[in-house]
């Protein structure tokens, strides 16, 4: 299949099917439009969950390779690409990581996360080109996103980041006999027609968003970003986010606001940091040292003396 061929047919594709339960959507009322996208929204849930272990596979490929010292690479094009930077748009503050760490590429840059820039999808080449401007390498992710599974931009990103002998995983919502690849992995779920024929903005961006929540949240996890289920690593930025982190602490120290407000204060707002000072009766620096050797990981850390 030349992917590239701006005159390729792709009527064949699960995505661009006409959907048989909403072929009057010209016809129905708000009520009725709003349960039958309630219907089939529930598809794309299901979808994801037929995919279980292949989006466990991307959390464990993710995580060791970041563990490795490198990066995951979100890669789309118009709904696909602005997805992408949405994801990891959000792990510096949910997680506290560097905005290094994950990132997201979409065909036509910036300017196409507000501008529609459909045309720019058809260059694969410039998917290649941003591969080699972000200069990955093998201790790298890339993670390809094409709802109909046939973008050329994403294509050429991907085999441009197998050269390059990163890890390469292909997102898409078709069935592999319609799009086949020789990625290192595939996630395919199978949302179906759209109640708007062809438009992938519906069904399969939920399932997109849907997937993309769980590898990076679960990838985060991992690597020792979250206690229980807090999010202890979170970057104190403005007023929610300080009222989130002293409600951490609080709740999982018992200590009473004004001694919770100190402690933050002496960890210079870093929850985690706050909890090992609690827990374990340390200064900043010596709780400070002792995350560091363990990586990170809280829930190490607490069975460790500051000695080891």
């Amino acid at each position: 299949m030349t992917l590239n061929n701006k005159n390729l047919d792709r009527g064949y594709l699960l995505t661009e099917q006409p959907n048989p339960h909403s072929q009057n959507l010209d016809r129905l009322s708000p009520l009725e439009l709003v349960d039958l996208f309630n219907q089939e929204d529930a598809k794309a849930v299901a979808a994801v969950g037929q995919e279980r272990e292949n989006i466990a596979r991307a959390i464990a490929t993710i995580s060791e390779a970041l563990r490795q010292g490198g990066r995951l690479f979100y890669v789309g094009a118009g709904t696909s690409g602005r997805l992408g930077v949405l994801d990891a748009a959000e792990c510096p503050p949910t997680f506290c990581t560097s905005p290094e760490l994950v990132q997201g590429i979409i065909a036509g840059g910036k300017d196409a996360l507000v501008r529609s820039s459909e045309a720019l999808e058809d260059r694969e080449e410039d998917g290649a080109s941003a591969i080699a401007q972000h200069q990955i390498c093998d201790r790298d992710v890339v993670f390809g996103i094409t709802a109909g599974g046939t973008t050329p931009y994403v294509h050429g990103a991907l085999r441009a980041a197998q050269q390059r002998q990163a890890k390469t995983i292909f997102f898409a919502c078709v069935p592999q006999e319609q799009v086949p690849t020789n990625y290192d992995l595939d996630i395919r779920p199978l949302v179906g027609a759209e109640i708007l024929a062809g438009s992938t903005r519906l069904k399969a961006g939920t399932a997109t968003k849907l997937v993309l929540n769980t590898i990076s949240t679960g990838v985060m996890v991992q690597l020792g970003k979250v206690f229980g289920n807090r999010m202890v690593d979170v970057a104190v930025t403005n007023s929610k986010l300080y009222d989130r982190a002293l409600r951490i602490v609080m709740d999982l120290t018992d200590l009473d606001r004004d001694r919770a407000v100190d402690l933050l204060a002496r960890s210079q707002k870093q929850v985690k940091l706050a909890l090992l000072m609690h827990w374990k009766n340390l200064d900043a620096t010596e709780a400070a040292n002792l995350l560091q050797q363990n990586h990170g990981n809280l829930t190490r850390a607490i069975g460790k003396t500051a000695s080891e």
